[in-house]
């Protein structure tokens, strides 16, 4: 199913349980854009919410997944040219919590198909997802150093949490170009795979997951999420109150029957 976005710069469908979202601005690698960037972020709740979706998959179309700010426009932002410092800051804060902040808040899995480059703040996009997949061709580049800018959509909070401290500081501060290879060696992204099978492999994992226990899967994120700011006790109390939760779903009580049928289980959601 084809969904209607506003705008040909963002294309969306649903099919197996999969929302597939694309950028779709190649010639311009993808950039953020008036039109492109507002559809997303409709998308992504919409999407987010949405019952019949089990997983978000975003990609970009042609070679890039997504270049970032548009840079040209930075110098000549008309828009912005009467707004005071304290009314920009907040129109940012805005922005950035209706997009990296609604796909980090998203309850259903999400995943990064990198079929080229991701930089700035479409890398910022990628690493807001759950899983990156990355074709052989693709890399990626913090990129604000090369402009003079210190960084937004909270790239240095999802980067450090991605590969470490010390990693994101020296890719911040370098804005260095990191291949494909190098990134699944330092934990950028989960797993490289050819070019020409990138879509079809991103699809199936995806598709993989929309098809799992989605209370499950929802808990799951809340643990993980959890423990990057929880002491280890508030963890277990957490973990206790969600297992016994998950123990009450339909989704639970049929991969029991399921095991003990020795087949493969077929979740409802619930």
């Amino acid at each position: 199913m084809d969904i209607d976005t506003g705008t040909n710069e963002l294309l969306c469908s649903v099919r197996d349980g999969v929302a597939l979202i694309t950028l779709n601005r190649p010639e311009a690698r993808n950039a953020m854009s008036d039109r492109l960037t507002p559809a997303l972020r409709t998308q992504i709740k919409e999407r987010g919410a949405d019952p019949d979706v089990g997983a978000l998959l975003i990609t970009g179309a042609g070679t890039a997944f997504c270049s970032g700010g548009d840079i040209k426009g930075m110098g000549d932002r008309s828009s912005k040219k009467d707004m005071s410092v304290d009314e920009r800051v907040a129109d940012l804060k805005w922005r950035q919590a209706n997009l990296t902040g609604a796909l980090v808040g998203v309850r259903k899995p999400t995943i990064a198909a990198l079929p080229g480059a991701a930089a700035g703040a479409g890398l910022a996009i990628a690493l807001a997802c759950d899983i990156r997949i990355a074709a052989a061709s693709a890399f990626v580049s913090t990129g604000y150093a090369r402009v003079g800018l210190s960084g937004d959509y909270g790239i240095a909070w999802l980067l450090t949490r991605a590969v470490g401290s010390v990693r994101a500081r020296e890719l911040m501060f370098t804005a260095e170009r990191v291949d494909a290879e190098r990134c699944e060696r330092i934990g950028l992204v989960n797993r490289v795979v050819p070019d020409d099978t990138l879509q079809a492999e991103a699809f199936a994992f995806a598709k993989m997951l929309a098809a799992g226990p989605r209370v499950a899967l929802r808990s799951m994120k809340d643990n993980l999420d959890d423990a990057l700011h929880v002491d280890y006790a508030s963890a277990l109390d957490r973990d206790a109150e969600r297992l016994v939760q998950c123990s009450r779903t339909e989704d639970h009580k049929e991969a029991v029957r399921a095991f003990v049928e020795k087949r493969k289980p077929v979740f409802i959601g619930r």
